[in-house]
């Protein structure tokens, strides 16, 4: 590999005017330029990103780290972030926690060691010891879509009751009364604020919350399939569902086509995310649309700005969410 030196010789110059052409930071004459450029043209010259990097105290790169890369929402949401700091001229390294606190301290350490810039952090839970280490030590960090208790982090959140209560409106809108939830898992904040909008929609209404027509799920297929078949097996069944992610709808979809029950015809289906293949399933899905783009923005543009300015407050974004009416569900 040709070096630094190498280029200089060539170009008839010293190597601390190569070193000025490669970093912009002191006038060189055009013709001096092109010669220097010549050279390491010549010489398939690359200059070392990852030292000048370290030299000026940073590596252009950004960590993230996703609780379930499995889940389509958050390989989207992953998606999103990689595009817009590739736009911003950072590097993404990514890590999978798959909902282990083990797991997501190990990556944590990772990605330090490869001296990050910055941590874009969506957690497996409401608490995380690792993250609470990287903030005290003055690494900048932001979280997506959780809210970490006693934490003074910068936090991009989509308004989840809103987009729980936007759901169940829809449903009772549409004459529906006795409306089933399909919930995440009670100890993410996402989960518990859909289910608190769910509730508010039957309140408005003046509708009891019939603890019975709710069920528990883990935000994947299998518990939307078998929490949807419990349902079912209720006298009178529901006539709609509001389920809190995509994928748990879904399983859902599946109970239904088992029991012999034709959505919306027979039950209504609402899910939330609107995942890409929301809209490819039979029949295409309603769903809350989380924004991902937009989620996927805040994050890198709250974290540019916190390795910019370290001393700012802590900052938080909720971004609204979006009703998608597609063809499950109808009116009564």
């Amino acid at each position: 590999m040709p070096t630094i030196r190498e280029v200089a010789s060539r170009a008839g110059v010293s190597p601390t005017t190569v070193s000025h052409v490669i970093n912009n930071t002191r006038f060189v004459s055009a013709e001096t330029r092109q010669r220097v450029l010549d050279a390491m043209a010549e010489l398939n010259y690359r200059p070392n990103v990852l030292a000048r990097s370290l030299r000026r105290g940073e590596t252009r790169t950004l960590g993230l780290i996703l609780p379930d890369s499995a889940n389509p929402f958050f390989a989207e949401i992953a998606r999103a972030i990689e595009d817009a700091a590739f736009t911003a001229g950072y590097n993404v390294i990514l890590g999978n926690s798959e909902n282990e606190l083990a797991k997501e301290q190990v990556y944590v350490d990772v990605l330090v060691n490869k001296q990050v810039d910055g941590l874009i952090f969506l957690a497996s839970g409401d608490h995380s010891p690792s993250l609470e280490h990287l903030v005290r030590n003055g690494l900048p960090v932001v979280v997506v879509d959780r809210r970490l208790s006693g934490l003074e982090v910068d936090t991009v959140l989509t308004d989840n009751l809103q987009g729980g209560l936007t759901a169940a409106r829809h449903l009772l809108e549409l004459g529906h009364r006795r409306i089933a939830c399909i919930t995440g898992p009670s100890n993410l904040t996402p989960s518990a604020e859909r289910v608190i909008g769910y509730r508010r929609a039957l309140e408005e209404y003046g509708l009891p919350v019939e603890e019975n027509l709710i069920r528990k799920g883990d935000f994947h297929p299998p518990s939307g399939y078998l929490a949807a078949g419990e349902l079912l097996r209720q006298q009178p069944r529901p006539t709609a569902i509001f389920i809190c992610n995509d994928m748990m709808a879904i399983g859902a979809l599946r109970a239904l086509s088992e029991a012999g029950l034709r959505v919306p015809r027979d039950c209504s289906l609402v899910g939330f995310d609107d995942i890409e293949l929301a809209s490819y399933i039979t029949p295409p899905l309603t769903t809350i649309r989380q924004d991902k783009s937009a989620l996927a923005e805040a994050a890198v543009e709250l974290l540019l700005g916190r390795i910019a300015q370290p001393d700012l407050p802590a900052r938080t974004r909720i971004l609204p969410t979006q009703l998608i009416e597609r063809h499950s569900t109808r009116r009564l």
